[in-house]
């Protein structure tokens, strides 16, 4: 698409390519032509940069570099100019100690790699669960024109007749190893029929969870969540996308006007309706204080009140996320929600949520129920407080065991994962159905970085008796593909002095999730002189890690670094040294400015 400078919006890019001045934009452009670039690429046609998590370190990403070619498909053929550039990739399957460790991390990569640069529009290629919200948040740090390609969910699993779910299928498994019932020379081949297609899990877990968020926050087009990495539509849908984000840098169409509360509050209704990951909660807030729209975790139970569980795939249900697909995906269920959603709520088509879903069609009612019909009623993650948890903690409902929702038991506390590992088989250990499971020190400071470690394994003589879940509360987050009565992001957390680290063995503990309640029967006196003896563990001594002990926010603030939150915006640093104008930029107006 040829066009002349005066028919080109006035772009950023423009700082970088145009002729305001001489030097630096025959730098500019004499470099960026080292690649092949044509000299109308530097036009004025938007530049489109494609932030690309791809890695092979990252098994969900291992496909986007594929998907970046179809973008970038779309992007010529509307007349812009795309860019692709790589960022930290963070893969929860592999990253140690965890990935969440690296979420701001990668975020600040982002961040800096959009405003350091010359690109008008952003389109994010994201895959694992927590590639999702850090690209999010880096670019809500510069809130540019932005458009979100999710890599897409593995094929269905299958094993010996049996479904096999990402994550979910291994938990049931491994119980099934350790109590006896199955042979451990399974799991080879299990392992290789759950994982037989490029993508992220199958199940429900966090990744699926992030890309049901970012289609109903708008941020993605519509199927965007779920179609199938492999599936041919996953192409089309991001050479749709490239296309769109040029549509999008001319009309101006920035990621504040797209993440409005409205926008968030049908995110966490969605996220409640498909059964998803306790995860979203911390993603959510960590992106809301980066975009600066007002919302904290005790908004997370009024929006999400009387929402029913609508989506029957693992954990919380039986099928798998290709069938969620087949039956309507994230449309099909927006339009089911219906007036329960904001469905004025603008997104990246330039429609409203109404708009998008208005012609979607539910294929299966086995997959996506009716309103009328619910999998569960009021199913979603509750937040709980109480003595134990006075900043709020989360459980998720819709796959814990209905029997322990109301549960008073004695406490059996592990000081750290090592110390559960370590001592979980002891005969020693008084354990039983009735005990409540604590594990401390593996928050955000304690861990650092809130492993995924919360959902516990059971030890081997509780799973002989035919006992699958117990009661478990930690400051830790659990796989979103994970299942169990668990309490998860118990703030404040142990490493920062919460009540949660003054819990001993035998103290009564008691879980009301109906009121809402999380209670540690013990005196305020006996707490006083408990905390007098307690010792904040020492902090890392150097390194990134050292960093984020030191600036890390507590798990119902997100767990963003407090230096990060707000909107920097995209404006780009100066140069540090004085440069020649252009003479033939243009003439000088009458007062000769």
């Amino acid at each position: 698409m040829a066009s002349s400078n005066g028919d080109r919006r006035s772009s950023r890019s423009q700082a970088w390519f145009g002729e305001e001045d001489l030097i630096l934009s025959f730098i500019h452009r004499a470099w960026m032509k080292n690649q092949g670039a044509p000299h109308r690429m530097f036009d004025g046609r938007p530049v489109i940069g494609i932030c690309n998590s791809w890695s092979e370190m990252t098994p969900c990403n291992g496909h986007l570099r594929a998907v970046a070619e179809r973008v970038k498909f779309g992007v010529y053929e509307a007349g812009g100019y795309p860019l692709e550039f790589p960022v930290m990739s963070i893969g929860e399957s592999h990253a140690r100690p965890n990935g969440m460790l690296f979420r701001n991390l990668a975020s600040m990569d982002v961040e800096e790699s959009i405003r350091a640069n010359p690109m008008d529009g952003v389109v994010l290629l994201c895959g694992c669960d927590k590639t999702t919200p850090s690209l999010l948040m880096g670019a809500a740090s510069n809130d540019l024109p932005t458009l979100v390609v999710s890599g897409g969910p593995m094929l269905s699993g299958r094993f010996r007749g049996e479904v096999v779910g990402s994550g979910t299928s291994i938990f049931k498994m491994v119980n099934e190893v350790i109590d006896g019932s199955r042979p451990i020379e399974d799991m080879a081949e299990a392992e290789s029929c759950m994982s037989r297609s490029a993508g992220h899990c199958n199940t429900m877990g966090t990744a699926s969870s992030m890309g049901s968020v970012v289609e109903s926050l708008g941020m993605g087009l519509p199927t965007n969540a779920v179609t199938p990495a492999v599936d041919a539509r996953r192409y089309v849908l991001a050479h749709d996308a490239g296309a769109r984000i040029v549509e999008m840098v001319n009309e101006d169409l920035r990621m504040s006007k797209i993440l409005t509360r409205e926008a968030f509050e049908n995110a966490i209704r969605v996220n409640a309706a498909v059964g998803g990951s306790t995860n979203v909660i911390i993603h959510l807030l960590a992106l809301a204080g980066r975009i600066e729209v007002p919302l904290g975790l005790d908004d997370f139970d009024p929006i999400a009140d009387g929402i029913p569980l609508l989506v029957d795939v693992m954990p919380s249900g039986r099928f798998l996320t290709e069938d969620f697909f087949e039956a309507g995906g994230i449309p099909a269920l927006m339009k089911e929600l219906g007036d329960l959603l904001h469905t004025d709520a603008l997104t990246v088509t330039g429609k409203t949520v109404a708009e998008n879903v208005a012609d979607a069609e539910c294929w299966d009612r086995e997959v996506i129920r009716p309103l009328s019909e619910p999998l569960k009623e009021n199913a979603a993650t509750a937040v709980i407080k109480g003595n134990l948890a006075p900043d709020g903690a989360v459980i998720k409902v819709s796959a814990a065991s209905p029997s322990l929702l109301k549960h008073r038991g004695r406490a059996v506390v592990f000081e750290s994962n090592d110390d559960l590992r370590d001592r979980l088989e002891d005969p020693a250990l008084e354990l039983d159905q009735n005990s409540v499971l604590v594990l401390r020190n593996v928050g955000p400071r304690g861990g650092p970085g809130m492993p995924e470690v919360g959902k516990m394994v059971l030890p081997k003589r509780l799973l002989e008796q035919g006992i699958t879940d117990v009661v478990q509360i930690s400051d830790a987050r659990m796989s979103g593909t994970a299942y169990g009565t668990v309490v998860l992001h118990v703030a404040p957390e142990a490493a920062a002095g919460g009540p949660l680290a003054l819990v001993e063995d035998g103290d009564e503990i008691e879980l009301d999730v109906e009121a809402r309640s999380l209670h540690l029967h013990v005196s305020d006196e006996e707490l006083a002189e408990r905390r007098a003896r307690w010792h904040p563990q020492p902090p890392p001594q150097s390194g990134y890690q050292r960093l984020y002990v030191e600036h890390v926010m507590q798990a119902n603030e997100g767990a963003d670094f407090d230096f990060l939150r707000g909107c920097r915006g995209p404006e780009a640093p100066d140069l540090p040294f004085a440069t020649t104008p252009t003479p033939y930029a243009g003439t000088a107006g009458e007062d000769g400015k």
